[in-house]
């Protein structure tokens, strides 16, 4: 056998083997997981459970535990200007606005006659809120509740409807502050008084300080004693 010969036949077994080695390496690769497998899990065996519901996460409102809503008094739609909403710019002037309107007659008369001289001055009496419905009333205690965080502390700002004075149109709030100094260096002298300290655009009628003085000032509504029924 020449040397030619010789050296081809040697690098075909050398092929042969090496194709012999890859492909015991490939089956070695493929079956060896499965064998991983078969001893981690052997035939038959149930899938691992999975983990009890009490470990994972609640979504929100499941167990009930979540802090509850402050209870409603009364549940109320959208208020109005029929409602004693008040529109920009209303004055004390304006009979075709609920919250002017439904005042109480002494009030509103006292407000006019002040507004008209106060008006000779260069100040004009612009009106925030006047008259308001229980359902108003109601829907601004609710929000003062939110803002505020407790009925305490809300009843510093907004009485109920069963004691506003509001509801009953026996008060008004004075929106500029030029006016409210005005009232509250005159407003005697046609009864109207302011009652809070913490509210000063707050006015209600007090006939019997005409002449006289106003009565002392409360600190917030919390200290008036027509709050407390």
């Amino acid at each position: 056998m020449t040397r030619t010969r010789r050296s081809a036949r040697r690098r075909t077994l050398r092929i042969r083997s090496l194709l012999g080695i890859g492909l015991i390496a490939l089956l070695v690769a493929v079956v060896a997981p499965l064998g991983y497998r078969s001893m981690q899990s052997p035939a038959g065996s149930a899938a691992p459970a999975t983990s009890p519901a009490s470990d994972s996460p609640a979504s929100p409102g499941a167990s009930g535990a979540e802090d509850a809503a402050p209870p409603e008094r009364e549940r109320v739609g959208p208020v109005d200007e029929g409602d004693g909403v008040v529109p920009d710019g209303t004055t004390v002037f304006d009979d075709g606005i609920a919250a002017v309107a439904e005042l109480d007659a002494g009030l509103l008369t006292a407000l006019r006659e002040a507004a008209t001289e106060a008006s000779a001055y260069g100040v004009d009496f612009r009106v925030n809120s006047g008259w308001r419905s229980p359902a108003y009333q109601e829907q601004l205690l609710r929000e003062a509740i939110g803002k505020y965080g407790s009925e305490e502390e809300a009843a510093r700002w907004v009485a109920t409807p069963e004691t506003s004075p509001h509801v009953s149109g026996d008060a008004v709030d004075i929106g500029e502050s030029d006016a409210q100094t005005w009232l509250f260096e005159h407003g005697a002298a046609y009864g109207l008084c302011p009652v809070y300290r913490n509210e000063p655009w707050h006015y209600e009628l007090r006939a019997d300080a005409v002449g006289s003085r106003c009565p002392p000032m409360y600190a917030d509504p919390t200290q008036d004693p027509r709050m407390q029924s």
